[in-house]
């Protein structure tokens, strides 16, 4: 279509754009502020309504991404390398919750620390979290790695990381653009328990990440992006990733050397290919950017005299407790038969306790939400995620702490209207506040219900910092007074608690409900405790 000169950060921002993004969330840290700056300058993305607000911080930004992704959008998220710390919650669990609409992580590391305080590879993120990683080499492939990653995430339901450095994202070249794409139309997921990582759903998708591996590393050998370029002095073969490979292609020509070279630009690599590059050569040199990510794991796939068993090479089952029984099979020790256990005792699920005013809360809310239609409820962790069980099958997300603020504000601007966040009291003062402040920046059409019951319940009861403070905090972080609304979850006050959550749902703006009422656990050990003073 035509052509640019673009900085690294340039490059990637335009392919979001070119690929059909609908919004980008972010934080600035150098250096890789210049992806969102030049999306919120873009006269493209000002006519599409693309999002481009800055976010509180890297954490809500990830989770934003998460929520637009949620309703079928495209997203791409953007941070610096230090940054990812402080989304690693929310983006480690993107891997097991897996996305919807294409989630575009992009990540800009600092060797030499020319702005940071540390030299951290944020590719073990990507392998820790086991999502794909991309490490483009020039500015065209930026451009192109962007493209593909939304792809890719889309074709395998994952976010993908797009990891870059210091000098990529900040020189220029030349980049041609191809043809853009249409966004995506809003779109619930296939399977609204998806997003919930309670432990049962957990176990699920965390198989189901494990099951996904050899497909991507296959995906690496069939792109293009990883690949083997031949050379008439096999004495040493040279394994370049992302940057570095430019670096040796300077050196090489000047030098004139001919060298075997295995460029790699997306993770996880084929141990197939590694395999067959390395039987080739040799010797064999590793570059790369930042840590020895890549040459450390050749140790545990190349073919050699040693055999390295465990939960690599399934040994050892990759999910799950080690156990005497699988240390035996593991060493060849015989092991007895599992006993039976007789089925004396049922299971028992978790469920909110007996006069819970969390029931109360969405009892009202369920009923506020009918005209609308499920999928709407976005939550945190807390007792309050039990309602995701039956009879109330009452919320869409639980992904960590704070999230249900952010995703519901994410899902909003994607074009999910009402969008509902349940947060507890303390989940809301831990990491529910900045994401209401994204809000309410923003005049986002979001209802928050902070479901007060004025403890940290789920964790046995602690002093929650949100007790008698949650009012204050939410006009001090610009709620307007008058959609602050005050619910007494109990049965008898039913209607008047679903009239005004039905009111709240109709504003065109951000509203909070705090539905409180004391734990009853807690009361009945404070009633307890005072009777046995008397």
């Amino acid at each position: 279509m035509s052509r640019f000169v673009l900085l690294g950060d340039e490059a990637i921002g335009q392919g979001a754009l070119d690929a059909g993004l609908s919004g980008v969330y972010a934080y600035p840290g150098t250096p890789s502020t210049e992806i969102t700056e030049y999306i919120q300058k873009s006269k493209e993305a000002q006519e599409r309504k693309v999002h481009a607000q800055w976010s509180a911080n890297e954490k809500t930004a990830m989770e934003a991404g998460l929520g637009m992704s949620y309703a079928g959008k495209r997203a791409l998220v953007c941070m610096k390398h230090v940054g990812l710390n402080v989304a690693a919650d929310a983006f480690i669990n993107a891997g097991m919750t897996g996305v919807n609409g294409g989630l575009v992580v992009v990540v800009a590391d600092d060797p030499s620390m020319h702005s940071s305080q540390n030299e951290q590879d944020s590719r073990f993120y990507g392998k820790f979290s086991m999502v794909p990683v991309l490490e483009p080499s020039t500015q065209q492939e930026a451009y192109e790695m962007t493209r593909y990653g939304f792809d890719l995430s889309e074709k395998y339901a994952l976010p993908v990381m797009l990891r870059i450095t210091t000098r990529l994202a900040h020189s220029r070249s030349s980049v041609e653009r191809k043809a853009n794409r249409e966004e995506n139309p809003v779109k619930f997921p296939s399977d609204l328990k998806q997003f919930i990582l309670l432990p049962a759903n957990a176990r699920k998708r965390y198989k189901m990440l494990l099951s996904t591996q050899d497909k991507l590393e296959q995906e690496g050998e069939n792109s293009g992006l990883n690949r083997l370029e031949e050379g008439k002095d096999s004495s040493t073969g040279v394994i370049a990733c992302g940057l570095a490979y430019n670096y040796y292609r300077e050196v090489a020509g000047e030098a004139g050397l001919n060298h075997p070279v295995l460029k790699i630009s997306q993770y996880p690599v084929s141990a197939k290919m590694l395999n067959q590059f390395v039987q080739q050569v040799d010797r064999v040199v590793v570059l790369e950017e930042g840590a020895p990510l890549l040459e450390e794991s050749l140790v545990g796939v190349l073919e050699n005299s040693y055999r390295i068993n465990g939960r690599l090479d399934g040994l050892l089952p990759r999910d799950g407790e080690l156990t005497p029984s699988l240390v035996k099979l593991a060493l060849g020790v015989t092991v007895e038969p599992a006993r039976e256990v007789p089925g004396i005792v049922k299971n028992r699920p978790p469920a909110l306790c007996k006069g819970c005013s969390h029931i109360d809360m969405y009892n009202a809310l369920g009923e506020a939400l009918e005209p609308y239609g499920p999928g709407r409820v976005f939550s945190d962790i807390g007792c309050y995620t039990l309602g995701a069980l039956p009879p109330y099958n009452a919320i869409n997300s639980c992904v960590d702490m704070g999230a249900s603020v952010t995703m519901a504000k994410g899902a909003s601007d994607a074009g999910i209207r009402p969008s509902v966040a349940v947060i507890g009291d303390s989940t809301f003062t831990h990491s529910g506040m900045t994401g209401l402040l994204d809000a309410v920046v923003e005049k986002t059409p979001v209802t928050v219900i902070i479901s007060d019951n004025s403890t940290t319940g789920m964790t046995g009861g602690q002093q929650s910092h949100a007790t008698n403070r949650l009012v204050d905090i939410c006009r001090g972080l610009g709620v307007e007074k008058e959609h602050i609304r005050e619910m007494n979850p109990l049965r008898k006050h039913h209607e008047e608690n679903r009239k005004m959550v039905s009111e709240e749902l109709e504003y065109n703006g951000v509203s909070v409900i705090i539905a409180q009422r004391e734990c009853i656990q807690t009361a009945s050990r404070r009633l307890k405790s005072q009777k046995s003073k008397v």
